[in-house]
């Protein structure tokens, strides 16, 4: 357990770089990122031995990802839809997370979302964070731990519609790796919904 503690306070110092008013506007977000991402790989890969016994290449796993990519980004459509007539704040924080993006060359991106961070983020908060708790503590002990702390971690951002939209993302990913336990299935969801969601059919 003092493994997995070590790993999540490095994950929030690497979060709270990117996401805080006092660290953000000091750095490049997606050079941090893309640098968090292969310092989250590394220490999956140190802390937990078992991270490529969970990666495997089925033909019903991969669809699994690529459908489970397709029903998120229906969801994000439709929490969009009714968060704008719920909250007056929504539409401006939704507006903020999208500006992140702005001057950023799209096929750059893209490829930084599929290929590091969906599969850095899923071999790390799936594949070593919740696999760990759940080991010790049980898988749904391990679901609502991950997906609170995934939540959490974005708090420094001070945007309440992030922070939601990373609890449900965790919850839907965590529901998945507890059902389906290939990473390769959570990775393409993860670098699909990202694209799509960022890139290809922004919702704002």
């Amino acid at each position: 357990m003092k493994k997995i503690v070590i790993a999540v306070l490095f994950a929030a110092f690497l979060w709270f770089m990117m996401f805080s008013p006092w660290t953000a506007p000091l750095l490049n977000f997606w050079k941090t990122m893309a640098i968090s991402a292969i310092i989250l790989i590394g220490l999956s890969v140190f802390m937990a031995k078992d991270i490529k016994k969970q990666v495997v290449f089925s033909l019903k796993d991969i669809v699994i990802g690529v459908v489970s990519a397709v029903v998120l980004w229906a969801v994000f459509f439709l929490g969009d839809y009714f968060s704008t007539m719920l909250f007056d704040f929504a539409k401006l924080q939704v507006g903020n997370i999208y500006q992140m993006k702005d001057g950023e060359n799209p096929l750059f991106l893209g490829l930084l979302l599929v290929f590091l961070v969906g599969p850095a983020e899923e071999i790390f908060w799936r594949g070593f964070v919740q696999n760990s708790i759940g080991k010790k503590y049980g898988e749904w002990s391990a679901l609502i731990l991950t997906t609170l702390v995934y939540a959490l971690v974005h708090i420094w951002s001070f945007n309440f519609m992030l922070i939601m939209a990373a609890m449900v993302c965790g919850a839907f990913w965590g529901l998945l790796y507890k059902y389906n336990k290939n990473l390769l299935t959570l990775i393409i969801s993860h670098a699909l919904w990202d694209v799509a969601v960022f890139i290809l059919f922004p919702i704002h």
